[in-house]
């Protein structure tokens, strides 16, 4: 027999069926979580190019009660100022708790206000809400604080409805001198203007934007001590990037990721010493005069189309370029000087950068037209000791592309006589690729690393893995010192972008920042 609680729930009235959606409404929810997928993406990309703020909020700030004297209280101002500055903001505020002494240290310490250390502690992930309540919390902190600022990092606010407070945010960063802006975007899929009040905060040294539309630039608009900086996802003109280089005169490192209608970047600068450009591909490079100029690092996007016209990198005056990379023969033209680089032109001093030490490539082995640039491009660095190779995926490979390919395209000075190290990064055990190794393994003399990367999943088994390169060893090795080093990266694929970051590109204590297989 039924219990009295199953005649119950049987008894009760059934809920009507759902009623049907709307194919209007229906293609409205998934345009709108397709726009939110995409922009939590592009959120995610633009914020990996930021830097981090200079102070941590892991660590906990306490007071201990202890019988003796103070000693702490009794160092310089200048040292407890130090001391303090290095807090995050909330802690840095609760010192004045301490004593009316440190009330006045905290006010005239130079303050790091990061909005993200303003969240609620301990929370898996911002919120929206959250996120509102934080620049009402940034309002308080920049009227009640009167400078200077040594750095500002707003990341996670949603500044949609605050675009009049954050114009007058700005003008008290440029009234109280500020030294470091981050100010990162986070509206619903567009982008909004940013205020001209920007352009007021002359003692700026360090400015990244993320998710901005660039406004029209003042006459007055001027950088003295600008030395860095970073766009990413940020709507800007050319001319308007041609300015802000032009008044930027002591401006060391500049960084630019996915920026929207750019069709070219033109460095003419005394100063500028790293140039990093990251998933901006429909981009004309052109480095007129840059006689401080070490690095040049180009990375496009595994997403643009090989349809598309080649863009133009054309290399002038450097007198101090030590790195370039990545030069890839499906996307760019290079020209060096006046002349194009191309297989049916002749070497000649006036179409080699010997200065460079380090270079990158991105090539399809299995694309014969390709394949015949990758000399050309490689005899315009005779001087090159460490050369990055990729190897990209090609959908038909030509059978043509063989040893004997390689030998007939002739003698490479870089390969025979000065490259020592080669890192060759996806490789798949193609024919392609084992035909050009051989060509490498044959001719460099000066060679005593070859580090070949694979993908995780690309070789069922370590063994597997060791089979393909075997063909390597029954070729006779120019040098005699050389290492074959086999290693599995720990990269999926398009992670590779991530590592090679701004932070590493510009990072001039690493000597090499392409140098890394992301290896188990």
């Amino acid at each position: 027999p039924q219990s009295t609680h199953a005649r119950a729930l049987r008894s009760k009235p059934s809920c009507p069926p759902a009623a049907a959606m709307n194919p209007a409404m229906a293609a409205e929810l998934r345009r709108r979580e397709s726009e939110s997928v995409l922009f939590s993406r592009l959120l995610s990309f633009a914020h990996s190019a930021l830097p981090d703020p200079p102070v941590s909020a892991a660590a906990r700030l306490s007071a201990l009660l202890l019988p003796h004297d103070d000693h702490i209280s009794r160092l310089p101002d200048a040292l407890l100022r130090n001391i303090v500055s290095r807090l995050p903001v909330k802690d840095a505020a609760r010192t004045a708790a301490l004593s009316s002494r440190w009330r006045g240290v905290w006010r005239s310490a130079p303050l790091v206000l990061a909005d993200a250390h303003l969240l609620p502690d301990l929370i898996p992930a911002v919120t929206r809400a959250d996120a509102r309540r934080v620049p009402s919390v940034v309002s308080l902190i920049l009227a009640a604080h009167p400078g200077p600022f040594r750095c500002i990092h707003l990341t996670v606010s949603h500044l949609e409805e605050y675009q009049g407070p954050l114009a007058r945010w700005l003008g008290l960063l440029a009234a109280k001198g500020t030294q470091e802006l981050v100010l990162a975007n986070r509206p619903p899929p567009v982008v909004l203007r940013l205020p001209a009040a920007i352009f007021g905060i002359d003692t700026l040294t360090r400015l990244y934007l993320a998710l901005w539309k660039f406004p029209d630039i003042p006459r007055t608009a001027y950088f003295p001590n600008l030395r860095e900086l970073g766009l990413c996802t940020v709507v800007i003109e050319s001319r308007h990037l041609d300015s802000i280089l032009a008044r930027s005169p002591v401006l060391e490192t500049l960084c630019l990721q996915g920026n929207m209608l750019m069709d070219r970047l033109t460095i003419n600068s005394r100063s500028i010493r790293c140039v990093y450009v990251v998933a901006t591909s429909d981009l004309d490079i052109t480095v007129e005069e840059a006689p401080q100029l070490q690095r040049l690092i180009v990375w496009v996007a595994s997403t643009c189309k090989g349809g598309s016209p080649r863009k133009t990198i054309k290399i002038g005056r450097v007198q101090a370029l030590g790195l370039i990379g990545y030069l890839e023969p499906e996307f760019h033209t290079l020209q060096v000087g006046d002349t194009t680089i191309k297989p049916s032109a002749k070497p000649s001093p006036f179409t080699m950068l010997p200065t460079v030490k380090i270079l990158g490539l991105k090539v399809r082995f299995g694309v014969r037209n390709e394949a015949k640039m990758l000399p050309c491009f490689l005899r315009c660095f005779p001087k090159v000791e460490r050369l990055h190779i990729e190897s990209k995926e090609t959908i038909e490979s030509s059978s043509k592309i063989n040893l004997k390919f390689w030998k007939e395209s002739g003698t490479i000075a870089s390969i025979c006589s000065s490259v020592n190290l080669i890192i060759f990064h996806n490789f798949r055990g193609d024919q392609c690729e084992l035909c050009f190794l051989k060509f490498i393994l044959e001719s460099a003399q000066m060679l005593t690393k070859l580090v070949v990367v694979y993908r995780k999943g690309t070789f069922a088994s370590l063994a597997e893995a060791r089979s393909k390169v075997d063909p390597l060893f029954d070729v006779s090795w120019a040098s005699k010192c050389c290492s074959l080093r086999l290693v599995q990266s720990a990269l999926a694929e398009g992670e590779g972008l991530k590592i090679l970051n701004f932070k590493r590109g510009s990072n001039f204590s690493l000597s090499d920042p392409l140098a890394f297989t992301g290896r188990c």
